[in-house]
């Protein structure tokens, strides 16, 4: 069918664009089945519609705080740590490098992370004292103290002033949570399905939540529509037919009954041209561009 919903229709789809069933396809199904879960990791990994930004509420377990406050490895066998030894100057010098563990699992289907929100105490200091700061006035010194009492208290449309007093309210909220509650600086590999949080965890405790903000990839087999993208589509013939020509590839020049002759070759270019044009057309026009780093 032209609009496919399931893995077997969309290899179908792919088999009849190439020919079949007028022509043999000479890909067995274990390829087939390769090519597509390639197909659609690629499209996951670099397509816009492959990922949807989402939220994750994670509640952090006892075993949580007691690995990422534990750095010694000689204590805390979970912790890895390096030696090497190499002749210096003067005898035979040994380091010994150690890998921190302040690192809580992420899900398999999780791709990318953005930011994570973490309780203020753990990257800065939610008691901090800033007393009476210029149009500030009298109130607590925490933006977040007593509600809008706060050092908002007394001031901008809460106290009878103005808006551009209020703006001025906000710009110091924004100074103040840059200065004294900075971002949680994170680290974070696909592969590795790790997310390394370098904040203070012996200022949490277990039962705290973090907001993990970051891209799911989508599940072709809970969204159906994946496998009828119009690129998925696309990148899979493309694909096929480049497998199909590299299996023929051995049989260039072999005539067959009639004095037909196969040419692997010509179907094995054709696929490696249209799945470098798909690809720029990937970059191009589907893909996510990267964020400028400003530093």
């Amino acid at each position: 069918m032209a609009k496919p919903s399931s893995r077997q229709e969309l290899v179908d789809y792919a088999l009849r664009r190439l020919g079949a069933p007028v022509l043999e396809i000479n890909v067995a199904d274990e390829q087939l089945d390769d090519i597509l879960d390639d197909t659609i990791q690629y499209f996951q990994e670099r397509h816009y519609d492959g990922v949807i930004r989402t939220y994750l509420k994670y509640a952090f377990t006892e075993e949580d705080i007691n690995r990422g406050n534990d750095f010694d490895p000689f204590t805390n066998p979970q912790l890895s740590s390096a030696s090497q030894t190499y002749a210096g100057d003067v005898g035979v010098t040994t380091n010994t490098y150690i890998e921190n563990s302040n690192y809580i699992q992420i899900p398999d289907h999780i791709i990318g992370i953005e930011k994570v929100m973490v309780p203020p105490e753990a990257t800065g200091s939610a008691s901090l004292g800033v007393p009476g700061l210029g149009i500030l006035g009298p109130g607590a010194a925490v933006p977040y103290a007593g509600g809008m009492g706060g050092v908002m208290g007394g001031m901008g449309m809460f106290g009878g002033g103005g808006l551009t007093d209020y703006y001025m309210a906000k710009q110091w909220f924004e100074t103040y949570n840059f200065m004294f509650n900075p971002s949680a600086p994170i680290r974070f590999n696909k592969r590795m399905d790790r997310l390394y949080l370098d904040i203070n965890w012996q200022r949490l405790s277990a039962g705290d939540v973090i907001v993990i903000e970051c891209y799911r990839a989508l599940d072709p087999e809970h969204f159906c529509q994946v496998y009828n993208d119009s690129w998925v589509k696309k990148y899979l013939v493309a694909a096929i037919k480049k497998q199909w020509g590299q299996n023929l590839i051995k049989f260039r020049g072999v005539k067959l009954p009639g004095g037909i002759e196969m040419n692997g070759r010509e179907i094995y270019d054709d696929g490696v041209k249209e799945l470098d044009e798909i690809k720029q057309d990937m970059s191009s026009a589907y893909e996510l561009p990267p964020l400028d780093f400003i530093g």
